[in-house]
């Protein structure tokens, strides 16, 4: 029986990151994939009525996803050596977070067509280049953008640009989002290659979100 258990919808979306937390860190989990109809049955026993939740040695439920996600980077250090890498690894999954929240407003928000084509027209001409040259401009201040966002090893934050690759993929169709930012597709690059999240990036179930 595995220590952890993850539920979460059958899609990457906010369970991702807490995913590959635990690839990273070799840690194995129980990845509990529900369906919408599952999670409604359940709804109104969670402690915050949504999903993710995260139980432990099935006794501790944990809820929201960069709560568990932060938890976990620190116990399998990967949140940064020092109380200053794991702010600014902390304030680049922010910054991520915050890169991705617009979309949400044109994909799930309630509007027509049109206005749903406007807002993504939006986002991927002035909203996220915006966002993918700040980011990269922090990674060139580290070692020239050539190791990861933090210090000189993995942390969470550099995860976190692989679950926003996903999003970018899944709900955007973007196949090359960080095509016009070098660093940030190389950053991408090595991490991906890193062996445990390859492996695992090559069995993802097919998913729409």
């Amino acid at each position: 029986m595995s220590l952890y258990k993850l539920t979460y919808f059958n899609g990457r979306g906010r369970g991702e990151i807490i995913r590959l937390v635990l690839t990273a860190a070799d840690v194995p989990f129980e990845d509990n994939r529900l369906s919408r109809e599952e999670f409604g049955h359940i709804k109104s026993t969670l402690p915050f009525l949504q999903i993710p939740t995260f139980e432990i040695d099935g006794k501790i439920t944990l809820c929201q996803s960069l709560a568990i996600a932060r938890h976990l980077a620190r116990k399998y250090n990967l949140a940064g050596k020092t109380e200053l890498e794991q702010v600014q690894a902390d304030m680049i999954v922010d910054c991520i977070q915050d890169m991705l929240n617009p979309i949400i407003a044109f994909v799930h928000g309630d509007y027509d067509a049109n206005k749903k084509a406007e807002l993504k027209k939006k986002y991927l001409e002035e909203q996220l280049p915006v966002f993918l040259t700040k980011l990269e401009q922090f990674l060139v201040a580290n070692n020239s953008g050539d190791s990861f966002f933090v210090g000189d090893s993995l942390t969470w934050a550099d995860l976190y640009l692989v679950r926003a690759n996903g999003t970018f993929n899944l709900l955007l169709g973007l196949e090359q989002p960080f095509a016009n930012h070098p660093k940030l597709r190389a950053l991408f690059e090595r991490v991906t290659k890193i062996p445990r999240i390859a492996a695992y990036q090559a069995n993802l179930p097919v998913t729409q979100f």
